[in-house]
C-alpha cells in the first residue's frame, strides 16, 4: 500500500489535490463498468489503476477496531475472521471513496462485478523474484 499512499501527507490523491480523470475510473468516468488495466496514467512508480476501477481484495481479515491495537509497521489484520478487506474504491463510487485508506469488508464468498484483486509480492534486498 505504500506505493499508493506515499504522498498522502502532502496531497489528497497521489497525483495532487484536484480530481484528475486521467488517473482514475470512478462514477463520473467509468460508464458503470470496469475497464482493462493500463488505460489511465500510471503513478510515479509506473503502476496503473491503483485507485478506482474495481475494489481490490487484500489478504487481511477485517476487524472494526484492529487499528486501535495494530502495529504501526505493516499491520496485517487479525489472524482470522468472517470478512476480508477490500480497498481503493470502484467504478461505481463517488470520488470521496476513491482513496487508498478507504476500506470496506465483504464475506469471502461474495462475488460482484465491482470486486477484483491485484497480484502483489514484496521485493527483497536482492531485487524482485524472477
Amino acid at each position: 500500500m505504500r506505493i499508493c499512499r506515499t504522498w498522502r501527507n502532502l496531497y489528497q490523491f497521489y497525483w495532487g489535490n484536484e480530481i484528475n480523470n486521467d488517473y482514475v475510473w470512478y462514477f463520473v468516468t467509468s460508464d458503470y463498468k470496469s475497464h482493462p488495466v493500463g488505460h489511465k496514467k500510471p503513478n510515479p512508480f509506473g503502476l496503473c489503476d491503483i485507485l478506482g476501477n474495481v475494489w481490490e481484495w487484500v489478504e487481511d481479515w477485517f476487524s472494526n477496531d484492529y487499528f486501535k491495537t495494530s502495529p504501526t509497521q505493516n499491520p496485517k489484520g487479525p489472524p482470522s475472521g468472517d470478512f476480508k478487506v477490500k480497498r481503493g474504491g470502484s467504478q461505481a463510487n463517488l470520488i470521496n471513496h476513491i482513496k487508498s485508506h478507504t476500506r470496506y469488508r465483504a464475506p469471502v464468498d461474495k462475488r460482484h462485478y465491482i470486486n477484483g484483486f491485484r497480484i502483489a509480492f514484496s521485493a527483497t534486498e536482492e531485487g524482485l523474484p524472477h
